[in-house]
Order: C-alpha cells, then sequence, then structure tokens
C-alpha cells in the first residue's frame, strides 16, 4: 500500500512526504541531482566543496546564525555529497518544521559563498585526513582501477589541486547550473502533513523568485566499463588495505535484489563466509567485508580485507576461493535464507527512523527509480533463487572481470599476492 504523496511544482522541483502519526519529529532533506560525476577533471571536487560553503551563510543568514537557529531548535541539521547526488538534511521536532525548511531554503539556493579562503582550509585537512585513511582511501583507488578515466573513478572529495585553485566565479556557475528546482527533491518523513510540506517548500522558492528555472540534470551514460586494471598506492603502513573489485549493476536492474544477498552471503554480515573464513577461524585480519553500490546506469561490487602482509596472499586466495564456490552454485538452503531474513530485518528496522524513511524517498525519486512498497521489498527478497545469487556471482565477480586496488609498504608483495587470483592483471603491472 502506497503511504506516500507526490506533488511537483510548477518550478520542476519535487515534493514527496510520508507522515508518521506516532512521532513527534520530521526528517526533511534536500536532495540535489549534483555529484562528483558530473564535474569535469579541472572542477573535481567542487561539489562537495558547495556542499560545505551552504553553511557558511545565505543571503539572509550568517553561518553563526545557521548554526544557533538549529541549535535553538534542537534539531540536527547536515549534509552529504555522493556520486550523483548532493543531501542537505535536517531532523527537528515537528513544530519548528517551518523555521528549518526556511533557513535550508535559503541555504540551497542563496549560499553566500562566503568565507571561501578559511572553507578551502578546511576541506584540504579535509583532504590530508582521508589520505592519513588507508581503510578509507583504498576504496578510492578500486572506483579508479573500475572505473578509469571516467568521473565514476574520480574521489568525491576531490583534489588538492583543484580545492585549492577553483575560483569562486567556477563556484557560483556550477551551483547555478545544477541547484535549479527542476534538479531537486524536497522529502519528508515524521509528523507532517503533505499539504504543510508543499505550502513551506513553494514558500521558500517565492521568497527567491530569481531562481533560475533550468531543467533536470541529463548524465551521459556509462556505455562501456574499462578492462580491469591494478593500482597501488606505498605507503609505510602496518597492515595492507586490498580492495578487489568490479562493474556491478544499476539501481533500475532487477537483479539488485540478488546483489543484495550475494553480498550479505559473501561479506556483509558477521555470519557471511569472509568474516567466518578469515576473520574467526583463521584470525587473519580485523576488517574483512564485500560491499555493492549502485549508481543510475552501474555500479560497483567488491570485497576489502586489511591484513598483515604474511596474510595477504592467503586472505586474497581465500577470497577468491570462497567467490568461485558461490558462483560455481554451492549454496546451500539456510545460507540463502539466513541472508533473506537479514536483509528483510534490517531493512524493515531500519524504517523505524524519519530519517531513513525521508532517505528512501527522497534518494529514489532523485534517481529516477521505482519507489517500492515494503511489501513489495519484501515479496521480491523473498523470491530470489540461489541460481540467480550463484549466476551474478559469475558474471561480476569472474576473475577476469576484477580490478585491485592496494595501499602498502611493498607493490611487489601487493602484486605477487594478486596473481594468485587473477595472474593477467598482476602481469599487466
Amino acid at each position: 500500500m502506497q503511504n506516500w504523496t507526490l506533488t511537483e511544482l510548477d518550478s520542476g522541483e519535487r515534493v514527496i512526504s510520508e507522515r508518521l502519526e506516532h512521532v513527534r519529529s520530521v526528517a526533511v532533506g534536500y536532495w540535489i541531482g549534483a555529484g562528483s560525476r558530473d564535474e569535469r577533471p579541472n572542477q573535481a571536487g567542487v561539489t562537495h566543496f558547495i556542499e560545505h560553503l551552504l553553511f557558511k551563510g545565505t543571503e539572509r543568514h550568517s553561518a553563526l546564525e545557521i548554526a544557533e537557529i538549529f541549535d535553538s531548535l534542537g534539531g540536527e541539521l547536515n549534509a552529504a555529497t555522493s556520486r550523483e547526488h548532493t543531501l542537505v538534511y535536517a531532523r527537528v521536532p515537528d513544530h519548528h518544521l517551518e523555521t528549518a525548511v526556511e533557513v535550508m531554503s535559503d541555504m540551497v539556493f542563496s549560499p553566500a559563498l562566503a568565507e571561501l579562503e578559511t572553507e578551502r582550509e578546511v576541506v584540504l585537512e579535509e583532504i590530508a585526513m582521508y589520505e592519513d585513511t588507508p581503510q578509507e582511501l583504498v576504496h578510492d583507488l578500486i572506483a579508479e582501477a573500475v572505473f578509469g578515466d571516467h568521473p565514476l573513478g574520480r574521489p568525491v572529495i576531490g583534489t588538492a589541486e583543484v580545492i585549492s585553485s577553483i575560483p569562486r566565479k567556477e563556484i557560483a556557475r556550477y551551483h547555478g547550473q545544477l541547484y535549479v528546482p527542476a534538479n531537486i527533491v524536497v522529502a519528508a518523513a515524521g509528523n507532517v502533513t503533505h499539504e504543510q510540506v508543499v505550502d513551506l517548500v513553494t514558500r521558500g522558492l517565492e521568497r527567491r523568485g530569481a531562481v533560475a528555472r533550468g531543467g533536470a540534470n541529463v548524465r551521459p551514460p556509462l556505455v562501456d566499463a574499462p578492462a580491469p586494471q591494478l593500482r597501488f598506492q606505498r605507503k609505510d603502513t602496518e597492515q595492507y588495505h586490498v580492495c578487489l573489485g568490479a562493474p556491478g549493476i544499476s539501481r533500475s536492474d532487477r537483479r539488485r535484489f540478488a546483489a543484495s544477498l550475494l553480498d550479505a552471503i559473501l561479506g556483509g554480515s558477521a555470519s557471511s563466509r569472509l568474516f567466518q573464513e578469515i576473520r574467526e577461524k583463521r584470525g587473519m585480519a580485523y576488517a574483512v567485508y564485500s560491499f555493492v553500490s549502485q549508481y543510475t546506469d552501474t555500479g560497483q561490487i567488491g570485497v576489502y580485507v586489511g591484513t598483515r602482509e604474511d596474510n595477504l596472499a592467503d586472505a586474497l586466495a581465500i577470497t577468491a576461493e570462497q567467490i568461485a564456490d558461490i558462483a560455481g552454485g554451492n549454496l546451500a538452503p539456510n545460507e540463502l535464507e539466513r541472508a533473506k531474513e537479514n536483509l528483510k530485518g534490517r531493512i524493515l528496522l531500519s524504517m523505524e527512523s524519519t530519517s531513513t524513511r525521508m532517505n528512501r524517498l527522497g534518494k529514489t525519486l532523485i534517481a529516477d527509480s521505482e519507489l517500492l512498497s515494503l511489501d513489495r521489498i519484501v515479496a521480491e527478497i523473498d523470491g530470489v533463487e540461489a541460481e540467480s545469487v550463484c549466476a551474478l556471482a559469475a558474471k561480476l565477480l569472474d576473475s577476469a572481470q576484477l580490478s585491485a586496488a592496494g595501499i602498502g609498504p611493498s607493490e611487489e608483495r601487493f602484486v605477487s599476492a594478486v596473481a594468485r587470483i587473477t595472474p593477467t592483471l598482476a602481469r599487466a603491472a
């Protein structure tokens, strides 16, 4: 049963909401169809930079005033940037929603782009912090290995070279091009009526009638991913941080439910194969897991492991063995059933959060995906057969499709370990 309501305003801005009468809060988010894949190389990181600058004041409020307003509401205000969208979101007591939307609308449409030089330094420090966190940095390396020169292969956070030099005029131009109503979804969930949300969003637009009326962002699709590649960055770390990855499936692909179950079985839970075989049985790693990312037209699937040099080759060999075992059709009925119950349980429990419900509405709509009811999602998960999971593992995680990325003391040791999984990729290093 549909429990959400959608309205498209004359400006092209879409408003979607879900009423939850049993709570006293509202989560609201402005979803902008602007992500790092929309940047040119000489703009790398501008989307994330703008996310920071939205908090540095508007035509009506200073940065300090924005912070003081939300503190006085007892609310939360934050933002995030991904490869395909930017999100500005808040969670406030229901009687403070009007104030929250008023300020957020100003932030999104009328940022002053003030304190530019100070915020440059903040973002440069964030990049430096990221460089010092190899277990995070290796995920950017595997994206580069999988997608090559395509924008999906660049880090969302950007590069120090661009952030330190990009002029205000270019930042304002990018903002003016993509932060337009037709490229924005406002999503809300909590103790609120749809009519109230629509009224507040409309008033926010009317206050600034000069907002550009450009169209929704249309991206050129990724037609073919490049051949698998290898990336390595030398650092004097105690562990090797390694990702194996390959192109995945899009968020509209019907196989996405099978992909989520494959993730749960391979490395997405405490009972998963990689966690049990590498960590619990052999003590080779503290952190080992699989991951899936889904975009408009493609996706990514992969595995991460952080392990000491003596365990590196064996940990990767075990990973390859488990992938091959699933791809070969060796999936026990209780293993699939446990993964299904795990996935359904996590989804249902997450729906007790107004923020999660808002995220589901906004992310689905900004990506122009089908918004499924919870009953439909549960039915789709229950309908996945073992053969579908095994076939997906064989197709997506075939050794010939795998790219590899690593951070550690010795590239030679890394390449030698990778050679046990995919000799062709190692020879090309």
